[in-house]
């Protein structure tokens, strides 16, 4: 099995250099391109074509998101992790909405993200939360149907269309049910996954296997004053 290439971006050279050893010591990745400066990153992944982009999100939040912009356009098979210090989970859940395939801390040791790599490489989504001690990652079927509320298949769209992004009304408008219905068909699902607001109920999707491989959450702009009001 060939090594799954990565492009690293970190604004600070040693860091570069660390992750060049690091990589040097891993069979199945391989370390294909890296930069410390931003302006030349849009352009470096899409002339390598990496699976997986680390992205470090020191240069601010702005920046960093109009990054994973030009990297939806210049590189749409890349797919982006991205490296933060101290994130919230709704800078997180934006992230993940806006393109992002990953959101793993710099706090991590090496081991945990060479495996944030290897999931985002195959096609999944890591997913780091305050409210969890581990990453979220789509468990086994044993483990899955032992976490797996019973939610009805109209709770299960309409989670679904919650982790696309959509707010209400667009999920009323798609389901073609009154934004109402919407609120209480939320309410049951926060109860039944013990999910306290939109980010932790992405969360508990990912864990009850939902299914958020690439092309499932849409590129949206999301409010982010309603990221965490729940039913609203």
């Amino acid at each position: 099995m060939k090594p799954i290439p990565v492009f690293a971006f970190d604004a600070q050279p040693i860091v570069i250099e660390g992750l060049k050893a690091a990589f040097l010591a891993c069979e199945d990745l391989r370390l294909a391109g890296f930069t410390s400066e931003i302006r030349n990153v849009a352009e470096q992944v899409a002339a390598l074509g990496p699976a997986v982009a680390l992205i470090d999100a020191s240069p601010g939040t702005g920046a960093t998101h109009d990054l994973l912009h030009h990297l939806r356009t210049a590189a749409p098979e890349s797919q982006c992790v991205l490296w933060v210090t101290q994130w919230s989970e709704a800078e997180s859940f934006r992230a993940l909405q806006g393109g992002a395939r990953g959101v793993l801390k710099k706090t991590q040791p090496v081991s945990h993200l060479f495996d944030c790599v290897r999931a985002v490489g195959k096609g999944g989504i890591w997913i780091e939360s305050s409210s969890a001690a581990d990453p979220a990652a789509v468990p086994g079927e044993e483990t899955q149907s032992r976490l797996t509320p019973r939610l009805t298949a109209r709770e299960r769209e309409i989670m679904e269309l919650i982790c696309r992004g959509m707010k209400n009304k667009e999920i009323g408008a798609a389901l073609k049910i009154a934004t109402g219905t919407v609120k209480v068909h939320l309410m049951h699902i926060f109860e039944k996954t013990g999910a306290r607001d939109r980010f932790d109920l992405a969360i508990s999707a990912h864990k009850m296997g939902q299914p958020l491989g690439p092309g499932k959450l849409s590129i949206v702009h999301p409010d982010l004053a309603n990221l965490g009001t729940g039913i609203m």
